[in-house]
Protein backbone atom coordinates (compact mmCIF):
# COMPACT_ATOMS: atom_id res chain seq x y z
CA UNK A 1 0.00 0.00 0.00
CA UNK A 2 0.77 3.71 -0.21
CA UNK A 3 1.57 4.32 3.22
CA UNK A 4 3.63 0.99 3.40
CA UNK A 5 5.81 2.69 0.42
CA UNK A 6 6.28 6.15 2.19
CA UNK A 7 7.55 4.36 5.33
CA UNK A 8 9.94 2.17 3.13
CA UNK A 9 10.93 5.39 1.20
CA UNK A 10 11.88 6.90 4.55
CA UNK A 11 13.35 4.18 6.24
CA UNK A 12 15.87 4.01 2.72
CA UNK A 13 16.36 7.28 2.76
CA UNK A 14 17.49 7.09 6.78
CA UNK A 15 19.86 4.20 5.92
CA UNK A 16 21.91 6.42 3.68
CA UNK A 17 21.39 9.59 5.88
CA UNK A 18 20.05 8.26 9.31
CA UNK A 19 21.65 11.20 11.10
CA UNK A 20 20.03 13.64 8.82
CA UNK A 21 20.61 17.30 10.28
CA UNK A 22 17.87 19.94 11.10
CA UNK A 23 18.67 22.50 8.99
CA UNK A 24 17.17 26.07 8.65
CA UNK A 25 16.55 26.68 5.37
CA UNK A 26 13.61 27.48 3.87
CA UNK A 27 13.50 24.62 0.88
CA UNK A 28 13.80 22.59 3.99
CA UNK A 29 10.78 23.42 5.29
CA UNK A 30 8.95 23.96 1.98
CA UNK A 31 10.40 19.87 1.29
CA UNK A 32 9.27 19.20 5.08
CA UNK A 33 5.48 20.79 4.32
CA UNK A 34 5.19 18.59 0.78
CA UNK A 35 6.11 15.43 2.19
CA UNK A 36 3.45 15.26 4.80
CA UNK A 37 1.04 16.82 2.39
CA UNK A 38 1.69 13.74 -0.13
CA UNK A 39 1.66 11.30 2.69
CA UNK A 40 -1.78 12.47 3.63
CA UNK A 41 -2.58 12.52 0.13
CA UNK A 42 -1.31 8.88 -0.15
CA UNK A 43 -3.24 7.59 3.08
CA UNK A 44 -6.33 9.29 0.90
CA UNK A 45 -5.03 6.99 -2.32
CA UNK A 46 -5.08 4.14 -0.25
CA UNK A 47 -8.62 4.23 1.20
CA UNK A 48 -9.42 4.85 -2.42
CA UNK A 49 -7.80 1.70 -3.95
CA UNK A 50 -9.87 -0.19 -1.37
CA UNK A 51 -12.98 0.84 -2.47
CA UNK A 52 -12.09 1.18 -6.20
CA UNK A 53 -13.29 -1.32 -8.74
CA UNK A 54 -10.81 -0.60 -11.38
CA UNK A 55 -7.58 -2.67 -10.07
CA UNK A 56 -5.15 -0.78 -12.90
CA UNK A 57 -6.13 2.52 -12.99
CA UNK A 58 -5.34 2.43 -8.61
CA UNK A 59 -2.03 1.10 -8.72
CA UNK A 60 -1.08 3.39 -11.42
CA UNK A 61 -1.69 5.96 -9.51
CA UNK A 62 -0.47 4.41 -6.13
CA UNK A 63 3.10 4.00 -7.94
CA UNK A 64 3.21 7.47 -9.05
CA UNK A 65 2.75 8.75 -5.73
CA UNK A 66 5.05 6.43 -4.30
CA UNK A 67 7.67 7.62 -6.63
CA UNK A 68 7.32 11.06 -6.12
CA UNK A 69 6.53 10.61 -2.26
CA UNK A 70 9.74 8.66 -2.48
CA UNK A 71 11.93 11.13 -3.92
CA UNK A 72 10.80 13.70 -1.67
CA UNK A 73 11.80 11.93 1.42
CA UNK A 74 15.70 11.22 -0.15
CA UNK A 75 15.66 14.82 -0.43
CA UNK A 76 15.21 15.45 3.05
CA UNK A 77 16.17 12.80 5.89
CA UNK A 78 14.66 14.75 8.60
CA UNK A 79 11.37 14.78 6.61
CA UNK A 80 11.64 11.23 6.52
CA UNK A 81 12.34 10.53 9.94
CA UNK A 82 9.38 13.06 11.23
CA UNK A 83 6.90 11.59 8.55
CA UNK A 84 7.60 7.72 9.86
CA UNK A 85 7.53 8.93 13.17
CA UNK A 86 3.95 10.11 13.06
CA UNK A 87 2.97 6.99 10.44
CA UNK A 88 4.54 4.07 12.43
CA UNK A 89 6.27 3.63 15.64
CA UNK A 90 8.73 1.09 15.00
CA UNK A 91 8.38 -1.43 11.25
CA UNK A 92 8.11 -4.84 11.09
CA UNK A 93 11.15 -5.57 9.93
CA UNK A 94 13.09 -3.64 12.60
CA UNK A 95 11.15 -5.71 15.50
CA UNK A 96 12.60 -8.77 13.96
CA UNK A 97 15.80 -8.14 14.06
CA UNK A 98 15.71 -5.98 17.70
CA UNK A 99 18.84 -6.32 19.40
CA UNK A 100 18.44 -9.36 21.83
CA UNK A 101 20.35 -8.41 24.51
CA UNK A 102 18.87 -4.70 25.44
CA UNK A 103 19.40 -3.33 28.69
CA UNK A 104 17.83 -4.01 31.97
CA UNK A 105 14.53 -3.25 32.74
CA UNK A 106 14.76 -1.78 35.91
CA UNK A 107 12.15 -2.29 38.39
CA UNK A 108 10.55 0.95 37.86
CA UNK A 109 9.53 0.31 34.29
CA UNK A 110 6.24 -1.61 35.37
CA UNK A 111 5.54 2.17 36.77
CA UNK A 112 5.72 3.84 33.59
CA UNK A 113 3.73 0.98 31.03
CA UNK A 114 1.16 1.81 29.08
CA UNK A 115 1.01 5.45 26.69
CA UNK A 116 3.69 7.76 26.27
CA UNK A 117 4.45 9.87 28.92
CA UNK A 118 4.17 12.94 27.32
CA UNK A 119 4.14 15.72 30.05
CA UNK A 120 8.09 16.77 30.54
CA UNK A 121 7.98 17.19 33.80
CA UNK A 122 7.16 13.62 34.48
CA UNK A 123 9.87 12.56 32.01
CA UNK A 124 12.20 14.67 34.09
CA UNK A 125 11.45 12.99 37.28
CA UNK A 126 11.45 9.57 35.51
CA UNK A 127 14.88 10.07 34.58
CA UNK A 128 16.90 10.75 37.43
CA UNK A 129 19.05 8.05 38.65
CA UNK A 130 17.38 7.06 41.35
CA UNK A 131 15.80 3.64 42.24
CA UNK A 132 13.40 4.20 45.07
CA UNK A 133 10.11 2.52 44.25
CA UNK A 134 7.69 3.96 46.73
CA UNK A 135 8.07 7.45 45.64
CA UNK A 136 7.96 6.67 42.38
CA UNK A 137 4.21 5.23 43.13
CA UNK A 138 3.08 8.16 45.37
CA UNK A 139 4.52 10.07 42.29
CA UNK A 140 2.19 7.78 39.38
CA UNK A 141 -0.72 8.19 41.84
CA UNK A 142 -0.74 11.76 41.52
CA UNK A 143 0.55 11.81 37.53
CA UNK A 144 -2.78 9.64 37.09
CA UNK A 145 -5.23 12.29 38.28
CA UNK A 146 -4.53 13.93 34.51
CA UNK A 147 -6.41 10.85 32.77
CA UNK A 148 -8.88 10.74 35.65
CA UNK A 149 -9.99 14.63 35.18
CA UNK A 150 -11.01 14.00 31.50
CA UNK A 151 -14.13 12.90 33.43
CA UNK A 152 -16.64 15.72 32.95
CA UNK A 153 -17.97 17.25 35.46
CA UNK A 154 -18.19 15.85 39.18
CA UNK A 155 -17.51 12.46 38.87
CA UNK A 156 -14.01 12.98 37.86
CA UNK A 157 -13.43 14.08 41.70
CA UNK A 158 -14.17 10.81 42.84
CA UNK A 159 -11.13 8.99 41.41
CA UNK A 160 -9.00 12.02 41.85
CA UNK A 161 -9.71 11.73 45.37
CA UNK A 162 -8.98 7.73 45.24
CA UNK A 163 -5.40 8.62 43.69
CA UNK A 164 -4.51 11.43 46.59
CA UNK A 165 -5.46 9.02 49.22
CA UNK A 166 -3.15 6.15 47.56
CA UNK A 167 -0.70 8.78 47.11
CA UNK A 168 -0.54 9.39 50.96
CA UNK A 169 -1.08 6.33 52.01
CA UNK A 170 2.12 4.59 50.31
CA UNK A 171 3.34 8.09 51.65
CA UNK A 172 2.98 7.21 55.60
CA UNK A 173 3.40 3.52 54.73
CA UNK A 174 7.23 3.77 53.05
CA UNK A 175 8.07 7.27 54.55
CA UNK A 176 11.48 5.60 56.31
CA UNK A 177 12.20 3.53 53.17
CA UNK A 178 11.78 6.90 51.23
CA UNK A 179 14.19 8.79 54.02
CA UNK A 180 16.75 6.32 53.79
CA UNK A 181 17.31 6.95 49.65
CA UNK A 182 17.83 10.45 50.74
CA UNK A 183 21.45 11.61 50.47
CA UNK A 184 22.93 12.52 53.56
CA UNK A 185 24.01 15.68 53.10
CA UNK A 186 20.42 16.35 52.42
CA UNK A 187 18.66 15.03 54.73
CA UNK A 188 17.23 17.77 56.73
CA UNK A 189 15.88 18.82 53.31
CA UNK A 190 14.18 15.72 52.49
CA UNK A 191 12.52 15.68 56.21
CA UNK A 192 11.39 18.62 55.28
CA UNK A 193 9.85 17.89 52.03
CA UNK A 194 8.53 14.91 53.11
CA UNK A 195 6.87 17.00 56.09
CA UNK A 196 5.17 19.27 53.21
CA UNK A 197 4.56 16.45 50.60
CA UNK A 198 2.32 14.74 53.83
CA UNK A 199 0.55 17.87 54.58
CA UNK A 200 -0.32 18.71 51.05
CA UNK A 201 -1.62 15.74 50.11
CA UNK A 202 -3.96 16.07 53.64
CA UNK A 203 -5.09 19.26 52.51
CA UNK A 204 -5.87 18.19 49.19
CA UNK A 205 -8.36 15.69 50.45
CA UNK A 206 -9.70 18.31 52.12
CA UNK A 207 -9.92 20.36 49.17
CA UNK A 208 -11.93 17.47 46.95
CA UNK A 209 -14.45 18.09 49.69
CA UNK A 210 -15.56 20.66 47.76
CA UNK A 211 -16.59 19.43 44.52
CA UNK A 212 -14.57 22.24 42.80
CA UNK A 213 -12.69 21.18 39.95
CA UNK A 214 -10.53 24.46 39.43
CA UNK A 215 -8.43 23.65 42.60
CA UNK A 216 -7.08 19.73 41.11
CA UNK A 217 -4.63 20.68 38.67
CA UNK A 218 -2.74 23.75 40.49
CA UNK A 219 -2.48 21.44 43.73
CA UNK A 220 -1.54 18.33 41.64
CA UNK A 221 1.30 20.53 40.15
CA UNK A 222 2.44 21.93 43.50
CA UNK A 223 2.58 18.45 44.89
CA UNK A 224 4.30 16.86 41.97
CA UNK A 225 6.70 19.61 42.34
CA UNK A 226 7.64 18.63 46.20
CA UNK A 227 7.56 14.98 44.40
CA UNK A 228 10.90 15.93 41.83
CA UNK A 229 12.35 17.81 44.99
CA UNK A 230 12.23 14.53 47.24
CA UNK A 231 14.10 12.69 44.33
CA UNK A 232 16.74 14.84 43.32
CA UNK A 233 17.22 15.28 46.78
CA UNK A 234 18.08 11.32 46.14
CA UNK A 235 21.16 11.98 44.26
CA UNK A 236 24.29 11.80 46.05
CA UNK A 237 26.64 12.74 43.74
CA UNK A 238 26.87 12.92 40.04
CA UNK A 239 26.17 8.95 38.77
CA UNK A 240 29.27 8.40 36.30
CA UNK A 241 32.82 9.45 34.95
CA UNK A 242 32.76 11.58 31.99
CA UNK A 243 35.23 10.23 29.03
CA UNK A 244 38.50 11.18 29.61
CA UNK A 245 38.59 12.83 25.90
CA UNK A 246 36.00 15.07 27.07
CA UNK A 247 36.60 15.41 30.64
CA UNK A 248 37.87 19.00 30.35
CA UNK A 249 34.99 20.09 28.36
CA UNK A 250 31.94 22.23 30.17
CA UNK A 251 30.31 19.49 31.77
CA UNK A 252 26.80 20.03 33.60
CA UNK A 253 26.99 17.46 36.44
CA UNK A 254 22.90 17.69 37.33
CA UNK A 255 20.39 19.79 36.00
CA UNK A 256 20.16 23.52 35.28
CA UNK A 257 16.66 25.59 35.15
CA UNK A 258 16.78 28.54 32.20
CA UNK A 259 14.77 31.21 31.09
CA UNK A 260 14.19 32.35 27.53
CA UNK A 261 12.57 35.68 26.69
CA UNK A 262 11.79 35.72 22.64
CA UNK A 263 10.44 39.01 20.96
CA UNK A 264 7.43 37.71 18.65
CA UNK A 265 6.86 39.55 15.92
CA UNK A 266 3.77 40.69 13.75
CA UNK A 267 1.42 38.54 16.13
CA UNK A 268 -1.42 40.32 17.34
CA UNK A 269 -1.96 37.46 20.09
CA UNK A 270 1.42 37.21 21.31
CA UNK A 271 3.79 39.90 21.89
CA UNK A 272 7.10 38.34 24.49
CA UNK A 273 7.14 34.42 25.43
CA UNK A 274 8.84 33.66 27.96
CA UNK A 275 9.79 29.80 28.47
CA UNK A 276 11.09 27.83 31.02
CA UNK A 277 13.78 25.26 30.26
CA UNK A 278 15.32 22.06 31.73
CA UNK A 279 18.32 21.32 30.53
CA UNK A 280 19.44 17.38 32.29
CA UNK A 281 23.45 17.05 32.52
CA UNK A 282 22.64 13.60 34.66
CA UNK A 283 22.07 12.06 30.92
CA UNK A 284 23.89 14.49 28.04
CA UNK A 285 26.39 16.02 30.72
CA UNK A 286 28.89 16.82 27.93
CA UNK A 287 25.56 18.67 25.54
CA UNK A 288 23.89 20.37 28.63
CA UNK A 289 27.11 21.74 29.50
CA UNK A 290 28.20 22.91 26.45
CA UNK A 291 24.99 24.69 26.08
CA UNK A 292 24.49 26.69 29.52
CA UNK A 293 27.98 27.00 28.86
CA UNK A 294 27.40 29.02 25.85
CA UNK A 295 24.00 30.92 27.59
CA UNK A 296 26.64 32.54 29.87
CA UNK A 297 28.44 33.65 27.11
CA UNK A 298 25.28 35.21 25.89
CA UNK A 299 25.78 33.57 22.58
CA UNK A 300 21.82 33.06 21.71
CA UNK A 301 21.11 36.63 22.54
CA UNK A 302 20.27 38.59 20.17
CA UNK A 303 19.77 35.65 17.63
CA UNK A 304 16.79 35.20 15.27
CA UNK A 305 14.88 32.65 14.76
CA UNK A 306 15.78 30.16 11.93
CA UNK A 307 13.46 27.66 11.42
CA UNK A 308 9.90 27.13 12.01
CA UNK A 309 8.38 24.72 9.68
CA UNK A 310 5.42 23.11 11.96
CA UNK A 311 7.75 20.45 13.12
CA UNK A 312 10.74 22.14 14.66
CA UNK A 313 11.85 25.26 16.05
CA UNK A 314 15.74 26.15 15.60
CA UNK A 315 18.14 28.47 15.99
CA UNK A 316 21.98 28.50 16.67
CA UNK A 317 23.81 28.73 13.75
CA UNK A 318 25.87 32.15 14.15
CA UNK A 319 26.68 34.86 11.27
CA UNK A 320 29.39 34.22 9.16
CA UNK A 321 30.54 30.97 7.59
CA UNK A 322 30.94 28.82 10.43
CA UNK A 323 27.95 27.04 11.75
CA UNK A 324 28.35 26.55 15.07
CA UNK A 325 30.23 27.81 18.16
CA UNK A 326 34.43 29.14 17.15
CA UNK A 327 36.32 29.03 20.38
CA UNK A 328 38.09 31.87 20.48
CA UNK A 329 40.92 30.74 21.93
CA UNK A 330 41.62 28.11 19.24
CA UNK A 331 39.79 29.58 15.76
CA UNK A 332 38.01 26.60 15.76
CA UNK A 333 34.15 25.35 15.65
CA UNK A 334 33.80 23.84 19.38
CA UNK A 335 31.69 20.18 18.70
CA UNK A 336 30.48 17.74 21.17
CA UNK A 337 29.44 14.34 20.24
CA UNK A 338 26.68 12.17 19.90
CA UNK A 339 25.26 11.64 23.45
CA UNK A 340 22.31 9.01 24.23
CA UNK A 341 21.32 7.37 27.70
CA UNK A 342 20.13 4.39 27.36
CA UNK A 343 17.37 3.06 30.04
CA UNK A 344 19.66 0.43 32.17
CA UNK A 345 22.90 1.54 31.56
CA UNK A 346 25.26 3.25 34.02
CA UNK A 347 26.53 6.01 31.38
CA UNK A 348 25.59 7.44 27.88
CA UNK A 349 27.09 5.92 25.01
CA UNK A 350 29.01 8.29 22.75
CA UNK A 351 29.53 8.61 18.73
CA UNK A 352 26.85 6.10 17.79
CA UNK A 353 23.27 6.20 17.21
CA UNK A 354 21.11 3.07 18.57
CA UNK A 355 20.21 1.77 14.91
CA UNK A 356 24.12 1.46 13.96
CA UNK A 357 24.85 -0.16 17.46
CA UNK A 358 21.69 -2.36 16.55
CA UNK A 359 19.84 -1.61 20.00
CA UNK A 360 16.46 -1.27 18.74
CA UNK A 361 14.86 -2.62 21.83
CA UNK A 362 16.39 0.27 23.83
CA UNK A 363 15.24 2.78 25.24
CA UNK A 364 16.46 6.13 25.64
CA UNK A 365 16.28 8.27 28.88
CA UNK A 366 15.02 11.21 27.36
CA UNK A 367 12.74 10.32 24.39
CA UNK A 368 11.20 12.78 21.63
CA UNK A 369 7.71 12.00 23.98
CA UNK A 370 7.00 15.71 25.02
CA UNK A 371 6.17 18.49 22.47
CA UNK A 372 9.48 21.05 23.18
CA UNK A 373 11.35 18.06 23.95
CA UNK A 374 15.44 20.05 22.92
CA UNK A 375 17.69 18.63 20.91
CA UNK A 376 21.16 19.08 19.44
CA UNK A 377 21.21 19.32 15.18
CA UNK A 378 24.11 18.30 13.73
CA UNK A 379 26.04 17.55 10.43
CA UNK A 380 24.04 14.83 8.32
CA UNK A 381 27.07 12.41 8.19
CA UNK A 382 29.13 12.99 11.08
CA UNK A 383 27.51 12.18 14.33
CA UNK A 384 29.90 14.02 17.02
CA UNK A 385 29.45 17.59 14.80
CA UNK A 386 26.94 18.79 17.20
CA UNK A 387 27.97 22.61 18.36
CA UNK A 388 25.71 25.38 18.57
CA UNK A 389 22.62 24.96 16.57
CA UNK A 390 19.59 23.58 18.81
CA UNK A 391 15.89 22.69 17.97
CA UNK A 392 12.63 22.21 19.83
CA UNK A 393 10.11 19.41 18.96
CA UNK A 394 6.61 20.42 17.90
CA UNK A 395 4.88 17.49 18.36
CA UNK A 396 3.92 15.19 20.93
CA UNK A 397 3.98 11.33 21.07
CA UNK A 398 0.13 9.66 20.57
CA UNK A 399 0.55 6.34 19.37
CA UNK A 400 4.43 6.05 19.58
CA UNK A 401 6.73 4.50 22.74
CA UNK A 402 9.50 5.91 24.10
CA UNK A 403 12.52 5.16 21.92
CA UNK A 404 10.59 3.30 19.58
CA UNK A 405 10.33 6.34 16.76
CA UNK A 406 12.70 7.34 14.18
CA UNK A 407 14.17 10.01 16.11
CA UNK A 408 15.04 8.43 19.28
CA UNK A 409 18.86 7.41 19.53
CA UNK A 410 19.59 9.35 16.94
CA UNK A 411 19.84 13.29 18.01
CA UNK A 412 20.60 14.01 21.54
CA UNK A 413 18.21 15.18 23.86
CA UNK A 414 19.20 17.29 26.32
CA UNK A 415 15.75 19.27 28.43
CA UNK A 416 12.85 19.85 27.60
CA UNK A 417 10.68 23.22 28.13
CA UNK A 418 8.63 22.64 31.31
CA UNK A 419 6.88 25.80 31.11
CA UNK A 420 4.77 27.24 28.47
CA UNK A 421 5.83 24.97 25.66
CA UNK A 422 2.56 25.74 23.97
CA UNK A 423 4.53 29.25 22.74
CA UNK A 424 6.81 27.58 20.42
CA UNK A 425 4.09 26.88 18.35
CA UNK A 426 3.89 30.49 17.82
CA UNK A 427 7.08 31.06 16.69
CA UNK A 428 8.30 32.24 13.00
CA UNK A 429 11.92 32.79 11.57
CA UNK A 430 12.82 36.30 12.18
CA UNK A 431 11.53 36.67 15.97
CA UNK A 432 13.92 37.78 18.14
CA UNK A 433 16.01 35.91 21.21
CA UNK A 434 16.50 38.56 23.77
CA UNK A 435 18.00 36.64 26.19
CA UNK A 436 18.53 32.99 28.04
CA UNK A 437 19.64 33.15 31.49
CA UNK A 438 20.27 30.43 33.87
CA UNK A 439 18.00 30.83 37.18
CA UNK A 440 18.86 27.71 38.81
CA UNK A 441 21.56 25.05 39.10
CA UNK A 442 24.35 27.59 37.54
CA UNK A 443 27.04 25.55 40.24
CA UNK A 444 26.55 22.18 38.56
CA UNK A 445 28.50 23.35 35.61
CA UNK A 446 32.08 22.07 35.56
CA UNK A 447 34.84 23.63 33.43
CA UNK A 448 32.90 26.81 32.03
CA UNK A 449 34.42 28.42 29.03
CA UNK A 450 32.85 31.52 29.37
CA UNK A 451 35.06 32.55 32.62
CA UNK A 452 37.81 34.94 32.07
CA UNK A 453 41.27 33.47 31.07
CA UNK A 454 39.46 29.91 29.68
CA UNK A 455 39.17 28.72 26.87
Amino acid sequence: MVVATVLQAAQASLAVASTSRCRREGSVGAQCGTVVGASSRARRGTVSVKASSSSSDSKDDEASTSNAVTKMLQKCATCAAMTAALLMPLSTAAAAVAFERGPAISELSVLISGPPIKDANALLRYALPINNKSIKEVQKSLEEITDEMRIPGEKALGPVGQSVRQAARVLNQNKTQILADIADSKKQEGEQLLTALNEGLQDYQKQLESKDRSIVFPKQKELLRVVGDIEEAMVAKFPFEIPEEFADRPILKGRATLEMKINVKDNPNVKDAVLQIVVDGYNAPVTAGNFVDLVERHFYDGMEIQRSDGFVVQTGDPEGPAEGFVNPATGLVRTVPLEIMVDGEKAPIYGSTLEELGMYKARTKLPFNAFGTMAMAREEFDNDSGSSQVFWLLKESELTPSSANILDGRYTVFGYVTENEDLLADLKVGDVIESIRVVNGLDNLVNPSYKAGAV
